[in-house]
């Protein structure tokens, strides 16, 4: 099993490069995301691989990072109805901490942003991974649990009452986790939502 390819960029496709290692050329399949962080043609490469073996075929898929590696294997093996492609189409359009953010605030609809992913497939990816995004957050571990409290209906009213509200004015949900939870952090426990309405503003206009 191939884990790792380290060569010269040949070639790069719509959904696919072409890696030269040693003069042999390994087509890889890999998100969008992958691709466009690719150096010129001729220029050495580092790729992560999932090696997907079948009886009538072996592709390659390729990653940045052994963490949006992970997450493909995740989201092949412990989510119904979603196989490679989809896989990909998802980690083109969210990085890992992006689909980890996703997932522990419940938003269903960032994930079906994914071309290909409809609204019953990313509610099963949202429900059955939500257990496993922690482990695998990358840079939004440090809010995870509590954006997971948010996304259950478990966080204290000030903070749900604060991201709420934030929402309200136009953010994201998971902008307004983030700014909130900086929010709580400098506030500490005991923080109403007023407090941290405010406070999360400051941090948004930073």
């Amino acid at each position: 099993m191939i884990g790792k390819l380290k060569g010269t960029l040949d070639e790069i496709g719509e959904d696919y490069c072409i890696i030269d290692v040693h003069g042999v050329g390994y087509l890889v399949f890999c998100p969008t995301r992958t691709l466009a962080a690719l150096p010129s043609p001729g220029e050495a490469m580092v790729l992560h691989i999932e090696t997907y073996v079948r009886e009538d075929m072996i592709r390659l898929y390729g990653f940045q990072t052994t963490l949006e590696r992970e997450w493909f294997r995740l989201l092949m093996n412990n989510v119904q109805g979603v196989g490679a492609k989809v896989a990909l189409s998802v980690l083109s359009t969210l990085s890992p901490s992006d689909l980890a953010n996703a997932i522990a605030l419940r938003d269903i609809a960032m994930v079906s942003r994914a071309p290909g992913v409809g609204r019953k497939v990313a509610e099963r990816i949202v429900t059955e991974l939500k257990n496993k995004a922690p482990a695998l957050a990358g840079e939004a571990s440090g809010t995870i649990g509590l954006k997971q409290d948010i996304g259950e209906g478990m966080a204290p009213a000030p903070v749900a009452d604060a991201v709420s509200a934030l929402v309200n004015l136009g953010y994201s949900r998971d902008t307004a986790a983030n700014a909130v939870a900086a929010a709580l952090k400098a506030a500490g426990d005991g923080a109403d939502s007023a407090k941290l309405i405010r406070l999360g503003l400051k941090e948004l206009a930073r």
